[in-house]
């Protein structure tokens, strides 16, 4: 299966409220995409009704329809995160010992089935919403829908892997710290994150009941709008529901972290990804860089404060009563908040709103904010093996944002060479929701974004890209290292013009050393080939000192891995640089 054949969720609305179609018809398709990515990825979900009853539902939106109902998301099948009510499936938070059997919908459920949407299933999440990756569910680890050895994001992993897969047009996840935003990035996908108390969390189970958000997750920012256009408005059953407002911005000035602030955590590409968006950006709006340090200390808050105690209040029956039900990661976060006092709080709360009232005047000398959604993705094995401190790296951009009351659209940005998203995120005051999506449309527009990546299917093979501009060259003595290992040429290139080279003396066959020097430097050409990650760790083995193999960069700012090489190397070597490669030194000679 691809996913070529989605559609959007204005399209199907459309569609089933003109009469082009039947909701019938479109949830038959939708159940038949749902049975053949069950191959792929059954962990998505934790629930699912019945083909019975999707089917006698669409057929209810067929006679409102026939009838003369206008409804503004008929037929659209859509998924929910299942920690969000919905009537007639338990709801578990991904614990099955929490599970029980809700009365009524939530007020959001409510809401999308009066308009003639048609709720599919539960979603799949780190349990109680506590991890940004997806892997801490005992209903199984959703993973990237581009790429099967990397996360997913979370905590709202099924729903963006239930949309990036094609399976709905549409899915409701929930934001307390980046968790609408963080599986949007990975999964090329728009996470709306609307103003809390914008969409109404009756019917919600907390996480931190005081900052928690319902989102979505879509294709486009047009299926965001009709949701949004359902869902926003005060709900008297919520108590931290509020009017709904919209503030227009001027969209004319963006602030972006220092550079010496930007945290990447090793990752080359996304820091290559950032620039080039920022590039784009300004195009658009003066990009000018802001102090993000208050910023960072309001998302440390959130864990290391006292509102990890707002998570452990909502768990508190659970974690006294039956803690082994509990994910052990879940549980070692959240228990740290029974060591949280009212003093810790009180002065938390006073420090928080100091630093709000810092973000409110940073974004009077700005109209929003655009940062990285993360500075990095990981494997799944990685994250099992680290789990804390790398669920901790992915929420260097997102935590603050809640806690200082402000909206956010999740947008793609790109893509890494493992088909992963990298995404930015549009950051704006409360209500400043449509602004930030209209931004969106023309980041979208100015950006030219190629599309997502083909679905991974079977499990991509881990390849690595790697610079030679030596005697690896094609048609060069030590060449076949590259063809014996099935390596792929991915085409000519030069180096950024930071680099020399020189030849190395009595090397046997001759053999260049690449050196970064931002002096004197000059772009020197090369060749980039890509392996499999075991046939690239074979080759390294084989590379002999003075040679290593490290990081490139090349003429577009982009990093691969390549030769380069130790200090010992330059002792008798001839500069070279002057001829721009290795092979016009070779000609000479010849």
């Amino acid at each position: 299966m691809s996913a070529s054949f989605r559609q959007s969720t204005t399209a199907i609305a459309k569609a089933v409220g003109s009469g082009a179609t039947s909701a019938a018809a479109v949830m038959e398709a939708t159940l038949e995409r749902i049975a053949a990515y069950d191959a792929i990825q059954p962990q998505v979900w934790i629930s699912r009704a019945s083909a019975d009853a999707l089917l006698a539902q669409a057929h209810a939106v067929d006679a409102r329809v026939a009838a003369g109902e206008h409804l503004p998301l008929a037929g659209v099948p859509f998924a929910a995160k299942d920690n969000i009510d919905v009537a007639g499936m338990e709801t578990t938070a991904a614990c099955p010992a929490f599970a029980y059997a809700p009365q009524a919908n939530a007020t959001v459920i409510e809401r999308l089935t009066a308009a003639g949407a048609i709720c599919v299933g539960k979603t799949n999440l780190d349990q109680f919403a506590t991890g940004l990756v997806g892997t801490r569910s005992p209903y199984g680890i959703p993973r990237n829908a581009s790429n099967l050895a990397y996360v997913s994001g979370g905590s709202s992993s099924g729903s963006a892997v239930a949309v990036a897969a094609g399976l709905v047009p549409f899915a409701l996840g929930t934001d307390t710290a980046g968790s609408g935003r963080v599986p949007a990035a990975f999964n090329h996908l728009i996470g709306f994150k609307p103003t809390k108390g914008r969409w109404s969390t009756h019917g919600l189970v907390p996480a931190c009941r005081s900052i928690d958000c319902i989102t979505v997750f879509t294709d486009d920012t047009a299926g965001a709008r009709l949701v949004d256009d359902v869902i926003a408005g005060f709900d008297p059953a919520d108590p931290w529901s509020k009017p709904l407002a919209d503030h227009n911005l001027a969209a004319k000035v963006i602030g972006v972290p220092r550079r010496e602030q930007r945290l990447w955590f090793g990752d080359l590409e996304s820091e290559y990804l950032y620039d080039h968006a920022l590039a784009k950006l300004a195009e658009l709006a003066t990009v000018v860089e802001i102090d993000m340090a208050p910023l960072q200390e309001a998302a440390l808050l959130l864990y290391n404060g006292p509102w990890v105690a707002e998570r452990t209040a909502a768990m508190a029956k659970l974690l006294t009563e039956s803690p082994d039900a509990v994910d052990p990661t879940v549980r070692t976060v959240v228990q740290a908040g029974w060591d949280k006092s009212a003093v810790e709080l009180w002065n938390g709360i006073y420090r928080m709103a100091e630093l709000k009232r810092h973000a409110d005047q940073l974004l009077q000398q700005v109209d929003m904010l655009v940062f990285p959604t993360t500075g990095t993705t990981y494997r799944v094995d990685e994250l099992l093996a680290a789990p804390v401190a790398l669920n901790s790296n992915l929420g260097a951009y997102t935590n603050f944002v809640n806690l200082l009351d402000m909206a956010a659209v999740a947008v793609p940005a790109g893509q890494r060479a493992n088909g992963t998203g990298f995404g930015i995120t549009l950051i704006g005051p409360a209500d400043s929701d449509r602004t930030l999506l209209t931004m969106t449309d023309a980041w979208l527009s100015a950006a030219q974004l190629p599309p997502p990546p083909p679905l991974d299917l079977e499990g991509r093979m881990q390849t690595v890209k790697l610079a030679v501009v030596g005697a690896h060259l094609e048609g060069m003595p030590l060449h076949w290292q590259l063809t014996s290992r099935n390596a792929t040429f991915v085409g000519a290139f030069e180096t950024a013009p930071t680099y020399k080279l020189y030849a190395i003396a009595d090397s046997v066959p001759p053999k260049p050393a690449l050196v970064f020097s931002e002096e004197g430097g000059a772009a020197i050409k090369l060749e980039v080939y890509e392996l499999g990650v075991a046939e690239f760790g074979s080759f390294v083995v084989d590379v002999p000192p003075p040679l290593a193999i490290g990081t490139v960069t090349l003429a577009d700012g982009s990093s691969v891995k390549g030769f380069v090489s130790e200090p010992r190397a330059l002792t008798g070597a001839e500069d070279i640089t002057h001829l721009g490669g290795w092979r016009a030194f070779i000609a000479s000679k010849a």
